[in-house]
């Protein structure tokens, strides 16, 4: 008997497709928030981070905006922070050199002082970096530094017109107020705004610094190594083995910095001024408007806050340059005054305590300690909590 015969093979393609519905889409996008929302959350908690005294961000971290908000986070709250630049963060010094450590000592106390300076900052970012990352200042005691460097040529000020690059951009307004040589194209504008406003962002900036050398993964992996032809030796490794949990601290014996380094030495072996600066006025500095907005915006957050001007190595300059300098010095001092922050202009340090136009050396630094600690405007202001 013969056997039907069989229906004809239709070829039905494979097709792996999940079709999500309306409500699908919102569960779906909900569960994506909460993802990246407690990520940047859930990281503090299994990341180690060890400070300590006179602790400050590494030098190879100055850009990890994230772990600098971190750090914030974790100070108690009767810490006095001191927010600036390299001349607070301590450029030629180590830690036990630093501005803050020289406070604790003399004030008889171990943290009462604390660190809060970012290398290589200036007005105009130090005002978005505490805009930004700076939440966890508000109601403390702020002793914010004024370095005058910042004013002394247009290039300096960001105000010059020809296309500069320069450190921190991402802090900077992206869009107003208009800085003249900040050249950054739509994009990478956008792109400083997005992390600013998106933790998880500036999340990803704290992992690309502290594992992957300050790249994004596909960068890290493309990295050349040294030799020719130029290899690529990170090609095949595992970019998770890279994290390892654990924020990496500052080389205990730092080759660029301290009595030990080749650069901690005086400016001048002579003391003779030489130097000529192109300083910028107060009414149309970029770097002094940013600075009085950032003195206004701690007080918005109720922050006490005392301003330090200075040290400004007045030995480098000519004369001529000197009677140029002193009337900007002057101007700045009567701002604070008629708002009312207390402040101290310190007398200039020996010359052979600078180290160049502003950062003090070791010794420069324990001595403006001293100063500001038998200032009485800034005794009456400690006193008062």
């Amino acid at each position: 008997m013969s056997q039907p015969p069989k229906p004809p093979t239709i070829d039905t393609p494979f097709v792996n497709e999940v079709r999500l519905d309306a409500r699908q889409w919102r569960l779906a996008a909900v569960i994506v928030v909460v993802i990246l929302g407690l990520t940047p959350w859930l990281w503090k908690r299994i990341e180690r981070f060890e400070t300590g005294p006179d602790y400050r961000i590494p030098y190879t971290l100055s850009k990890d905006y994230w772990l600098y908000e971190r750090r914030l986070g974790e100070l108690p709250a009767n810490r006095t922070a001191l927010i600036g630049d390299s001349v607070i963060w301590g450029e030629y010094v180590l830690p036990d050199g630093t501005l803050s450590h020289f406070l604790n000592q003399e004030a008889g106390q171990s943290d009462a002082f604390v660190n809060a300076g970012v290398n290589g900052l200036f007005p105009l970012a130090l005002e978005g970096l505490v805009e930004h990352y700076g939440g966890a200042l508000r109601n403390r005691k702020i002793i914010l530094n004024c370095n005058l460097l910042w004013m002394s040529s247009p290039k300096a000020d960001l105000s010059t017109k020809k296309e500069e690059r320069f450190n921190h951009s991402r802090l900077v307004p992206q869009f107003t107020p208009r800085i003249p040589c900040y050249r950054a194209d739509a994009s990478e504008r956008l792109s400083a705004f997005a992390e600013r406003s998106l933790p998880v962002l500036a999340w990803v900036n704290h992992l690309q610094n502290t594992a992957f050398n300050q790249r994004s993964i596909p960068d890290w992996t493309l990295e050349q190594g040294p030799g020719e032809p130029p290899a690529h030796p990170n090609a095949y490794k595992n970019p998770f083995t890279q994290i390892s949990l654990q924020v990496p601290a500052a080389p205990t014996q730092d080759p660029e910095r301290g009595p030990a380094s080749a650069r901690h030495k005086p400016w001048s072996t002579t003391g003779e001024g030489s130097t000529r600066f192109e300083w910028v006025s107060l009414e149309s500095s970029l770097q002094w408007a940013a600075f009085q907005r950032l003195a206004l915006l701690l007080r918005q957050r109720g922050n006490d806050v005392f301003v330090l001007v200075g040290p400004f190595n007045e030995h480098m300059m000519t004369e001529e340059n000197r009677a140029a300098y002193r009337p900007l010095r002057d101007g700045v001092a009567a701002w604070l005054r008629t708002n009312q922050f207390p402040h101290l202009v310190p007398e200039p340090l020996p010359s052979l305590l600078y180290a160049d136009a502003s950062h003090p050396l070791t010794e420069g630094d324990h001595a403006l300690a001293q100063q500001v600690l038998r200032d009485a405007t800034f005794a009456k202001w400690w006193t008062s909590r």
